[in-house]
């Protein structure tokens, strides 16, 4: 059986301490409503909630704070285990990162291209981030 030796855990544990922590040291208590994310250094690709850079492997990981604006790419209506429906969406950030998260607002009245900003970063119910459009839909009656 082969067991690594004492430094190269405590270097890889280093190196990866913090992505997934809530209690991240470099978090200041203004920043609590904010989404943080990960960006390789080796090539520059920003992830959310990962451990290896999805394009080239990496490990070696930044945690960056997200400015909170947006794209709606995907949204759909969910009615399952809740009394009323809500939306789920996948928000495309500025800084490049695909998150998932709820829209408020009316669900079917939530497009695909609407602009939204960071409402709440953690919801307290589903704890995933919470958005708010940017600016009201004008859409032509069809």
């Amino acid at each position: 059986m082969y067991h690594p030796s004492g430094s190269v855990v405590r270097q890889t544990a280093g190196s990866a301490t913090g992505l997934l922590d809530p209690g991240f040291p470099d978090r200041r208590s203004a920043d609590t409503d904010a989404i943080l994310f990960q960006r390789c250094t080796w090539c520059g690709t920003a992830m959310y909630h990962r451990l290896l850079c999805p394009v080239c492997q990496g490990s070696d990981l930044r945690t960056e704070r997200s400015e909170g604006a947006g794209t709606v790419r995907h949204s759909t209506v969910v009615h399952r285990n809740t009394p009323a429906a809500r939306n789920v969406s996948l928000i495309e950030m500025a800084e490049g990162f695909v998150v998932r998260g709820r829209v408020m607002g009316p669900p079917i009245g939530i497009h695909s291209g609407d602009r939204v900003r960071l409402s709440t970063a953690k919801d307290p119910v589903r704890g995933e981030p919470v958005f708010q459009l940017v600016d009201e839909p004008y859409r032509a009656w069809s």
